[in-house]
């Protein structure tokens, strides 16, 4: 792995807390910055996954749904992006996302 640039953290954690890590980094042969720098990556890593099962769940559970509309010939539904007058739902600019049907205003 390519040596990164590194920044300078200060954070404030009880020392219990602090003595564990120090240990286990000394067990793992790492700085303490480089053990908790490890250790992000892994959370990362471990919600990237659980992000891509639970994406191939919903796949699973409801592929039938697009697979008929397909055959059907049925476009999906377009969100199109109208002004709400800076009502607090909407996006930064006052605009927010709104479904697109026919018949229904936009």
């Amino acid at each position: 792995m390519a040596k990164q640039q590194k920044s300078q953290l200060g954070a404030r954690i009880d020392d219990e807390a602090l003595e564990l890590a120090r240990v286990q980094a000394e067990d793992r042969g790492l700085s303490l910055g480089d053990y908790i720098a490890q250790l992000i990556r892994e959370e990362a890593g471990r919600l990237r996954a659980r992000g891509l099962d639970a994406a191939r769940r919903f796949l699973d559970e409801h592929q039938a749904v697009f697979d008929e509309a397909e055959a059907a010939g049925q476009q999906p539904l377009e969100y199109t992006p109208r002004d709400t007058g800076g009502h607090p739902d909407g996006l930064p600019g006052g605009l927010c996302y709104r479904r697109s049907e026919p018949g229904l205003p936009v």
